[in-house]
């Protein structure tokens, strides 16, 4: 009678742990399918995610981690986040709230590294329709010479699989995939930002969120001061390939402004032969580093380069 009590108690308690494992196998697969929902933040556990606190599952599979060059950068149009950047094979690049852009400093040490792997800066290029110069490097925990675009440092996500996972969106409320330009992407800033009305002035004005009231041209692009240029006399510094990168602000009629003081409002000659606008006697220019209306690419470049305010004043210059 003990023999067949202690077989028939072995076998319960056999039959109870292999209930438990398919249940725990249940939960990790339930939670890896969920893991694909954009937007979904897991519980933040030191700022890294999930379970180990770097928002992995436990895994210690080498090649998932493993850094790989970015290469020609990219990008694709989420319905959920707008345009997401990528590297050359598809794969998410991301961003993390801990790090900072100015200066770049990547905050992920050497363990969560292995969850969220730093994008190589040795043989990236900028996506299509980006400025080259917004694409830079910072040295990582590991010693990795890591890529940043407009001073972020850039990550991939080990649990990322394949081309167009953003597994990582939102982990631990500090990671978010990237936009092109190095911002969060962000589908209905996007859209805001693109967002222009169809019979803007030749110049005008728009309320930027970082920046506030800034000069737009007819095309809604920021508009910009040079500090090194002089109101009066009325003198343009930036000639040669300054000229190209920045382009004079051809004349602009004062029927053909809104918001815009008529002040100083006019026009002068380049050393080139060429007419340029001023406000306030101050020559303004346009930024070619600037893509899209509502960029502000420009903003700081040298510390001498700000956007234009309606009074000519450039816009978070030092004083």
């Amino acid at each position: 009678m003990k023999t067949s009590w202690r077989s028939a108690s072995l076998v319960a308690t056999a039959a109870a742990l292999l209930a438990l494992t398919t249940a725990c196998g249940q939960d990790q697969g339930d939670q890896a399918a969920t893991g694909q929902n954009v937007g979904s933040a897991a519980d933040a556990q030191g700022g890294y995610g999930s379970s180990d606190g770097y928002g992995s599952s436990g895994s210690t599979d080498k090649s998932a981690a493993k850094a790989k060059s970015a290469g020609q950068l990219a990008s694709w149009d989420s319905k959920e986040l707008g345009k997401v950047l990528t590297d050359n094979a598809g794969m998410t690049l991301y961003r993390f709230d801990k790090d900072t852009a100015e200066p770049p400093k990547s905050n992920c040490d050497a363990a969560c590294l292995k969850a969220w792997p730093a994008v190589p800066a040795s043989g990236a290029k900028a996506a299509p329709g980006v400025d080259d110069s917004l694409l830079g490097e910072v040295t990582a925990a590991d010693g990795t010479k890591q890529l940043t675009v407009d001073g972020w440092p850039m990550y991939h996500y080990a649990m990322d699989k394949k081309a167009g996972d953003v597994k990582g969106q939102g982990v631990g409320g500090t990671w978010w995939a990237a936009a092109p330009d190095g911002k969060k992407a962000n589908k209905k800033a996007e859209e805001e930002a693109g967002a222009q009305p169809a019979d803007l002035k030749g110049l005008s004005t728009r309320n930027d969120p970082k920046l506030g009231e800034v000069v737009v041209d007819k095309n809604g692009m920021t508009v910009y001061r040079f500090l090194k240029d002089s109101a009066w006399p009325i003198k343009s510094n930036c000639v040669g390939a300054c000229a190209e990168k920045w382009p004079a602000l051809a004349p602009v009629a004062k029927n053909d402004t809104q918001n815009i003081p008529l002040k100083g409002y006019m026009t002068f000659t380049r050393p080139d032969g060429t007419k340029q606008q001023t406000l306030n006697c101050w020559p303004v220019y346009t930024f070619s580093g600037d893509k899209k209306p509502g960029d502000t690419n420009g903003q700081g470049v040298g510390g001498t380069w700000y956007a234009a305010a309606p009074n000519g004043k450039p816009v978070g210059a030092p004083k």
